[in-house]
């Protein structure tokens, strides 16, 4: 018998034992008992999460503190009318998490010297005018290696947080219209 065989014949054996040892019997798997588990699917569920053998959605939509504060992206009418009024722009970063949109360098086509680029921060969910952070760059270049990006606090500015915070208003205005509900998992809990 060569030394190849030897090798390939003790490799399986060695993978068969580490594979049987590895078995469980259904009594040594946590729930792996049907006689110790609720049939209903509602009260199966309700038992793993009070045992920790699961997780809610609820906690990171609700905010306690167990996790972040999340609120589905869709769901948000601030977030939603922030891309809508930028939509024309190319986007270099969106962070739903972190709150934070940023565009790549915008050129309208008619001067090719100059370009603006957009960062739209978010400070809170609800819709008022402190709830944004707007900065507005403009790079201007004179070649392609010589350019000059300023910050300008302007009329474009404010006419972005205007437009943003009038369409977030319609949009909310229409989820209470369609009786908008977000994802709820409480009924699982009764």
């Amino acid at each position: 018998m060569s030394n190849f065989l030897k090798s390939r014949i003790v490799g399986l054996l060695f993978i068969a034992l580490f594979a049987l040892n590895s078995c469980k019997t259904v009594e040594s798997i946590p729930g792996g008992d049907a006689r110790k588990n609720p049939p209903d699917p509602k009260a199966r569920v309700k038992k793993n999460l009070e045992e920790g053998r699961g997780f809610r959605l609820d906690n990171a939509l609700k905010g306690d503190g167990k996790g972040g504060d999340f609120v589905f992206a869709s769901a948000n009418e601030l977030w939603r009318a922030s891309l809508d009024t930028i939509d024309f722009m190319p986007l270099s970063s969106v962070n739903y998490s972190g709150g934070i949109i940023i565009t790549d360098w915008y050129s309208d086509g008619q001067n090719e010297n100059e370009s603006v680029k957009i960062s739209i921060r978010f400070l809170t969910n609800e819709i008022r005018s402190d709830a944004l952070n707007i900065k507005v760059f403009y790079k201007k270049c004179n070649q392609i290696i010589n350019c000059k990006i300023t910050l300008k606090e302007g009329p474009l500015t404010a006419e972005l947080k205007k437009e943003i915070l009038s369409k977030a208003t319609i949009y909310k205005k229409q989820n209470k219209e369609k009786n908008f509900k977000p994802y709820n998992t409480s009924e699982l809990n009764n």
